[in-house]
């Protein structure tokens, strides 16, 4: 059932309505002016507001004008009197679900268009979510290295308990995040990640909490924070340790209270969220050198996992290369790559100190610099100090010899010649259409436009 918030300068409206839509099951709460309900709407969440349209002091039509740009999934129904259709029809241009006419006829009416209206947002929602969805992660591909951990996050799943997840760069910390939300109650809500290596601590107090309108120089509208967006679902705070101090007491305040203020703002903002911490680094070091707060650790490790590094689970490296060929090629716009035997024992025998991220980099170069569909060990390239093998078909010759995309057998190629046959083959493979062709290359269709321009390719 949902939150709604009824907005009417007249108590027995508001009570009218309210109770109609109580009996549905719905929480509700009740606002006498459109001040208010926005007051009471920047502190707390509501999937759908019922409000007259005509007020003293914020008109419904203002309060819509207001809220939606700052939550424009939120749902409005005006009420309106017979002889202000005009401003209700006026209202849904603005975004409104729909007008229903005073007097109200029945409570079933009521029912009926909240029903419909809160459909809508929950089919948004799951196109939302269904649009960002990849498949599902797969965690282990039988290595016994990875038994007890899988095994640990399917039993930590189910629960709200905060998971700390260790281990070196690029064993996967995001991927089993994911994993561990799409296993829990929480798996339709949003997952929202925030990586603190990657933005100062003035933005990422930004990103985490939001800001105020004026808060700061630059901050010219009221932005909600990616906390209060993970509302109902999943928080992923990767590379915990290296946020800054001052920022950790912030952040210890939210997980324990579930509350927090904008940067700039005073009004307490409520979140239920399920947090999952990520880190590379010994957080026990970092706290004895008073650089990660021993309380903050304590609220984190509530349940630790330690992923193991690529090293460890030699039985997952082929299985796993051969799914991420599939990616790769899909990216590249070459199906169909396999690995020579000798390909996947070299992967095998591999030191990987990058771990997964350092095999797919691996695995995606090799498919650049094959021009059929087997992947070699040459042209995995793992010695970093021998150049890359690139060998060339007679056809690929021919090819080269018509418009120099293609280097002679026994060259080497220019990353800027692997990059522009790619891009062409991309684009012969979907008749031009450069949308395609570039989602099929990883890229934005702006970054394709431009590499065609700068490459002249027709």
């Amino acid at each position: 059932m949902a939150r709604v918030l009824i907005v009417d300068d007249e108590e027995g409206i508001r009570s009218f309505v309210a109770e109609s839509l109580e009996l549905d099951g719905h929480e509700v709460e009740q606002a006498a002016s459109g001040e208010q309900a926005l007051t009471r709407l920047r502190e707390a969440r509501f999937e759908l507001v019922i409000t007259d349209l005509r007020m003293p002091g914020m008109s419904g039509l203002e309060l819509l004008a207001t809220v939606e740009p700052e939550q424009p999934e939120l749902e409005f129904i005006m009420l309106t009197a017979h002889g202000n259709v005009e401003s209700a029809v006026k209202a849904m241009k603005l975004g409104a679900f729909d007008y229903i006419q005073k007097p109200v006829s029945s409570p079933a009416e009521l029912r009926l268009v909240a029903a419909r209206a809160l459909e809508r947002r929950s089919l948004r929602d799951h196109r939302e979510r269904t649009e960002e969805r990849t498949d599902a992660p797969v965690l282990s591909y039988g290595d016994p290295v990875m038994t007890p951990v899988v095994r640990a996050l399917e039993k930590v799943a189910p629960t709200n308990a905060t998971v700390l997840l260790t281990g070196e760069s690029g064993t996967g910390k995001e991927v089993t995040a994911r994993a561990l939300h799409g296993m829990s109650a929480r798996r339709e809500g949003p997952f929202v990640a925030v990586n603190c290596a990657t933005l100062s601590q003035t933005l990422l107090e930004s990103e985490l909490f939001g800001h105020e309108r004026g808060a700061f120089t630059g901050a010219t509208t009221r932005k909600r924070g990616r906390i209060e967006l993970a509302h109902g679902g999943s928080f992923f705070l990767d590379e915990i340790g290296e946020m800054d101090i001052a920022l950790q007491a912030k952040l210890l305040r939210v997980l324990q209270e579930r509350t927090f203020e904008r940067v700039g703002g005073t009004r307490s903002i409520e979140v239920d969220v399920r947090w999952i911490a990520a880190t590379n680094r010994d957080l026990r070091e970092l706290m004895d050198e008073g650089r990660f707060r021993e309380d903050l650790y304590h609220r984190l490790a509530v349940f630790p996992i330690r992923l193991p590094p690529l090293r460890e689970r030699p039985g997952d490296i082929v299985p796993l290369a051969e799914s991420l060929l599939v990616r790769v090629g899909r990216e590249l716009a070459k199906p169909g790559l396999v690995l020579s035997e000798a390909a996947a024992q070299a992967l095998i025998g591999g030191a990987w100190p990058g771990n997964i991220r350092e095999l797919a980099n691996a695995l995606e170069r090799a498919a650049i610099l094959a021009d059929g569909k087997v992947i070699t060990p040459a042209h995995l390239w793992l010695d970093p100090n021998a150049a890359p093998a690139v060998t060339a078909t007679p056809e690929a010759e021919r090819a080269g010899a018509g418009d120099g995309s293609a280097a002679g057998a026994g060259e080497i190629e220019t990353l800027e010649t692997l990059e522009r046959r790619a891009i062409a083959s991309a684009l012969a493979a979907v008749d031009g259409n450069r949308r395609r062709a570039a989602e099929s290359l990883g890229i934005g269709v702006r970054t394709l436009y431009d590499k065609i321009k700068r490459y002249q390719i027709e």
